[in-house]
């Protein structure tokens, strides 16, 4: 019997992003904040038991090795069992902009797959099959806010914050990643046995403070005043047509009450707002600034706002009800055809 289902795969920001060192592993080791946000792609699976596993997928962008193929198989693998299993996906997120579109399309098939198959693979055997598909792959298994260290694969679900509204800026352009790493000049390595250096304290602080603020007030705009991404300097000295965006779009979203930052390594960036209503306006402005293709080149302006956890965990089990137990305590929720 085959079994369909169609979802909305969100995107994510960093809150706040901190950089302090590289790893023995060749990873750098990271402080983060993640938010899930409504910007979405679109996939469509259709899933049939058989002797013999066929994995398909349709995508008008022809993405090379598409996660979604590879979180496919290793979910397979995981539950020891074969299929046919058509995909379709349809792009909505920025690709290569610090949005985490790939990740979470990746993150959307693990769980998927078990309910559509009747099985169940643990969490941390789910946790584990995304951590090894990519860094920002085990954020999407929960959403919501969450602390990420190293990196970023080690995870702290943070309180729910408000879902406030949120102006989105895609300039097209795509940014290094090792680029963006490399520009950050940062120091050696701390000493054996120390996880930072002295210089690294106030950095550490830093977040520290941004954390708890963001957790008392339970607001990213009002927490913003003390986020930072050290992407930011980076990538904009490497892209001074990125430092101008970013530089109209902080004064713009500023004038509405607003605050900006980069996400990622770039080079999508934000602008947090209390209302929709300030967001609107903002974007509203923003669009006529934007508008001078010569100074800015092509950017696209999104209008989404931030998803709390319990809004995500809605999302799936409302994406996921044909097939689930009606038990909606459970997490990630369990198909009614488990045996």
């Amino acid at each position: 019997m085959t079994h369909r289902v169609k979802l909305r795969s969100l995107a994510k920001i960093n809150l706040d992003l901190r950089v302090l060192h590289k790893r023995e592993d060749g990873y750098h080791e990271l402080r983060t904040v993640f938010q899930t946000i409504s910007l979405a792609d679109a996939i469509a699976i259709e899933y049939t038991p058989a002797k013999r596993t066929s994995l398909a997928i349709d995508d008008d962008h022809q993405i090379p090795n598409n996660l979604v193929l590879q979180a496919a198989q290793v979910a397979l693998d995981a539950m020891k069992t074969h299929a046919q299993i058509r995909f379709r996906l349809r792009k909505q997120i920025p690709m290569g902009a610090g949005l985490g579109g790939g990740s979470s399309n990746a993150a959307a098939v693990l769980l998927a797959l078990p309910v559509l198959a009747g099985r169940v693979i643990p969490f941390d055997k789910l946790n584990a099959l995304a951590t090894a598909l990519g860094s920002d792959v085990p954020f999407f298994l929960d959403g919501g806010t969450a602390l990420g260290l190293g990196r970023g694969t080690e995870l702290y679900p943070l309180a729910d914050v408000q879902q406030n509204a949120i102006l989105l800026v895609a300039p097209g352009v795509h940014v290094s990643t090792v680029q963006a790493y490399q520009g950050l000049n940062l120091r050696a390595k701390p000493a054996a046995g120390k996880l930072t250096s002295p210089a690294l304290s106030p950095k550490i602080n830093d977040f520290r403070l941004f954390v708890r603020t963001l957790q008392d007030v339970r607001s990213a705009r009002a927490a913003s005043a003390l986020s930072a991404n050290d992407f930011e300097s980076s990538v904009f000295s490497q892209h001074p047509r990125l430092k101008k965006i970013f530089g109209k779009l902080r004064q713009v979203s500023a004038a509405h009450g607003g605050t900006a930052r980069m996400t990622g390594s770039g080079s999508a960036m934000f602008a947090v707002f209390d209302s929709r209503q300030e967001r609107d306006e903002a974007a509203a402005q923003a669009r006529k600034s934007f508008g001078n293709k010569r100074v800015y080149g092509q950017c696209d302006l999104i209008e989404t706002q931030l998803v709390s956890r319990a809004s995500y965990r809605k999302l799936w089990r409302r994406q996921l009800a044909p097939h689930l137990l009606a038990d909606d305590s459970i997490w990630p929720p369990r198909s009614q055809y488990a045996r």
